[in-house]
């Protein structure tokens, strides 16, 4: 009877440990990279979010598609949702993180970005 009370503590507390190092494994890096995006508007696909059951593309209505780079200069294409059309040639910050993707944006200055994002991304 001890025995099995404390197989039973083991795999309770075994079970909890393991749903924090999933969590845990989730959250790495839950601050984000950051990469940065130049707003070109020909680029912007609207997604058209009524009348559907389940809208897998989310329901925002422009989803933007655009060559980003990092702080580094590497680049790479993102895509992320808005609810508005962004201003055309605007800079943005965005924070992207491996399973979410972007989940922040903020506009910045030409002025702030690094020599190497703006090599990449141009004037």
């Amino acid at each position: 009877m001890k025995k099995s009370m404390i197989m039973r503590v083991g795999g309770v507390i075994a079970a909890v440990l393991g749903f924090c190092v999933v969590f845990a494994g989730i959250n790495v890096g839950a601050a984000g990279t950051y990469y940065y995006v130049r707003i070109d508007n020909s680029k912007v696909e609207e997604n058209d979010s009524r009348g559907s059951v389940v809208n897998l593309k989310g329901s925002m209505d422009y989803i933007y598609t655009l060559p980003a780079c990092n702080e580094k200069g590497n680049k790479k294409d993102i895509s992320f949702s808005t609810s508005r059309m962004l201003r055309e040639g605007a800079y943005l910050k965005l924070t992207v993180t491996p399973l979410r993707g972007v989940v922040e944006w903020k506009e910045v200055e030409y002025e702030e970005l690094s020599a190497d994002v703006r090599g990449t991304i141009g004037k």
